[in-house]
């Protein structure tokens, strides 16, 4: 945990320092209809109610090692808030018996994962947008799972400098740069970035990848720490409809 870097911000800042990363599993059929009923009708104004004011977004996958399925990000600023916001819904006794009823049908779901990811001292804000895009963009989920913890620290020292100043170059710009504290993959880098298309993606990373700068960065970083990301996971969502950041 402690190799996985600080939290964004000092201590006192109101900031986003923890994300829970929720993936629900589906089948083909009603269960996609169920998950966006659950998040526009259930989950959403449960948050409200309870005053969580941490960044939220839903995402529906696009192209994903399980298909279909639906994720959820929520931002919170701190362990403690996670746990603050979870009680508060548990002992609301109007939104437990509104998730019983949605509950009661056939099952919504396969199976469902959760991750606790703490965002990198160098990550955004993830700020909630006064005005909605008209149409959903693409988000981009990577995960980078290093050999070491020591090669994680390296990895996340290669973000922080030149590696978004690059990233910005070209058209990438990512919401979220965290790694996972409770959950599988670890020691990992984990981050998402939002394209106003595919094709925009395409462009940004074609650009990247034969950016003479970053060239450079890379051979000096394996030449220095090794292969820093022994495995790379990436899936394509599109924000849903109801997502407050889409």
């Amino acid at each position: 945990m402690l190799a996985a870097g600080r939290p964004a911000g000092a201590a006192g800042e109101t900031r986003t320092g923890f994300f829970v990363l929720e993936t629900f599993y589906l089948q083909q059929g009603a269960q996609v209809a169920r998950m966006d009923d659950y998040f526009s009708r259930l989950a959403l104004p449960a948050l409200q109610k309870v005053h969580h004011n941490g960044p939220v977004i839903f995402l529906q996958s696009l192209i994903a090692p399980h298909m279909p399925q639906v994720v959820a990000l929520y931002g919170f600023q701190s362990l403690e808030d996670i746990w603050s916001v979870h009680t508060r819904i548990q002992q609301d006794p109007e939104l437990v018996k509104s998730f019983e009823q949605w509950d009661s049908g056939d099952p919504a779901f396969d199976q469902q994962s959760s991750i606790v990811l703490r965002a990198a001292d160098y990550s955004p804000e993830i700020i909630t947008p006064a005005e909605l895009p008209k149409t959903s963009r693409i988000f981009e989920l990577r995960v980078y799972h290093s050999p070491t913890w020591r090669q994680l620290q390296a990895l996340h020292e290669r973000f922080a400098g030149p590696e978004i100043q690059i990233f910005h170059r070209v058209g990438i710009y990512p919401l979220l740069y965290s790694s996972t504290i409770f959950g599988p993959n670890m020691p990992n880098l984990t981050y998402l970035i939002p394209f106003e298309s595919l094709a925009a993606r395409e462009k940004a990373w074609d650009a990247f990848a034969a950016d003479p700068e970053w060239i450079k960065v890379r051979k000096e970083s394996v030449e220095k720490h090794g292969q820093l990301s022994a495995v790379i996971q990436i899936s394509l969502f599109r924000s849903a409809p109801y997502s407050p950041i889409r």
